[in-house]
């Protein structure tokens, strides 16, 4: 056991869960061997706690590195806000700057609120978003973040969030009074929406612009269309996909318009900062209901914000980004089919990922995450490309995957999977750990 591990069992002894974010479970990629906690971290590597080097092929600080780990552009920015002083009484001027730097890359929006988190940047967008339609109804598709106006589509008999929610998130301590007051609809099922909008109690579309797979081309428009002949207040949820294939968010690509947008991960190259934009007869809204926070007022965020915005500009990192996610899915294809083996692969190409068909996907997974880090890489099935994943880094990875590639095969073939296996097999959603 190292000594990540170690920490990692005294860590589920006081702390509910292990830590703060399910995705950085250890249970999600290697049960009791992964090291579970870094020292350092710079470009695509980490460090953890025994000093061991490893190339980070998974998810990059769950997708909110794209400048990779350690930027200096950024850090500077970040050092000179600490020594100039981070809080105060008075008000931290890079926020309207920021502002406007948002509101230049998005010409149909006016005005910019701020937050620290994916989810509490969801929560202030549905709240102003209620208040200006004046209607509770939440229509989403897509994944939006832990809070209760979310959580509530889950408060029926039926498991109404799969497809959307990560398996097992269960809605224990979201008041069940809240129950129909958020419902989903299918991504590209425009009459589910249509059916959605006849209650007449649907007031806010909240959305994802794509996630696994790419909307229809005239899906958004459709959406668009709808929420404009309601008087509803269209929401593109891009916390994830913002700042992967353009500078701002993924709808730019497609040429559909909200009237909100919220950004997270990418935006602070690491650090803590969320953005809510809109048109200004929405976003004024946010006037007529309580919606304030301390430590959103914080400096380093806003600061490291538009050090990454102006990084993410000289790098086109975008672009690069892209281009390496689409060249790993592509290798992961002809790794697959030069084994024999079947795949399916999802995502952006900058949030790229592969399964296995059958019943030995996750202890495909395990064995993936256990033989790689042996050969020094945190990888399982997706990764989420940084402009520090170089061609060098990407042929190196591939190297070193082709031979377990090989062994999935052999376990094809017949092989027991589990007799190669030196732990539990990972989980594939939320379960208690403690």
């Amino acid at each position: 056991m190292g000594t990540g591990q170690a920490l990692w069992k005294r860590a589920k002894k006081v702390i509910p869960g292990g830590n703060m974010l399910l995705s950085k479970r250890p249970e999600m990629f290697l049960p009791e061997l992964w090291p579970a906690y870094f020292s350092k971290a710079k470009g695509c590597r980490v460090w953890d706690l025994d000093g061991r080097e490893l190339i980070d092929m998974t998810i990059m600080g769950v997708g909110a590195n794209t400048l990779g780990y350690g930027d200096e552009r950024v850090d500077r920015a970040v050092l000179d806000t600490v020594a100039a002083g981070n809080m105060s009484t008075l008000n931290a001027p890079e926020e309207v700057a920021l502002a406007e730097r948002l509101v230049a890359l998005h010409p149909w929006a006016d005005m910019a609120r701020f937050a620290r988190t994916g989810g509490e940047a969801n929560a202030v967008a549905i709240r102003i978003a209620r208040a200006a339609s004046g209607r509770d109804g939440v229509a989403i598709c897509g994944y939006h973040g832990w809070h209760d106006w979310y959580l509530a589509s889950n408060l029926g008999a039926d498991d109404s969030l799969a497809g959307h929610l990560l398996p097992g998130l269960d809605p224990a301590g979201v008041p069940k009074d809240l129950r129909g007051t958020t419902t989903p609809f299918a991504f590209n099922d425009i009459p589910a929406l249509e059916a959605l909008i006849a209650t007449g109690r649907i007031g806010v579309i909240m959305m994802e612009v794509a996630r696994s797979f790419d909307p229809s081309p005239a899906f958004l428009q459709a959406v668009r269309d709808l929420a404009s002949r309601h008087g509803i207040v269209l929401i593109f949820d891009e916390c994830t996909s913002g700042f992967r294939q353009s500078q701002g968010g993924l709808h730019l690509l497609y040429g559909v318009e909200p009237d909100m947008a919220s950004f997270g991960k990418a935006l602070g190259n690491g650090y803590a900062v969320t953005a809510v934009i809109g048109r200004r007869e929405v976003m004024e809204a946010a006037q007529n209901s309580f919606i304030s926070s301390t430590f959103w007022t914080e400096r380093i965020g806003s600061a490291a914000a538009l050090a990454t915005l102006d990084a993410m500009a000289e790098d086109r990192s975008w672009e690069v980004i892209t281009a390496t996610g689409t060249e790993i899915t592509r290798r992961w294809r002809e790794l697959a089919a030069a084994h024999g083996l079947s795949i399916t692969t999802s995502g952006l190409p900058a949030l790229t990922g592969f399964a296995f068909a059958g019943p030995n996907g996750l202890a495909y997974k395990t064995l993936i995450s256990q033989e790689m880090l042996e050969k020094g890489y945190l990888a399982a099935t997706s990764i989420y490309t940084a402009t520090a994943h170089s061609p060098d880094v990407v042929d190196a990875y591939f190297e070193a995957l082709d031979p377990v590639f090989g062994l999935i095969a052999q376990c094809e073939d017949g092989r027991d999977v589990t007799t190669l296996l030196r732990g539990p097999v990972c989980h594939s959603g939320f379960k208690r750990v403690n």
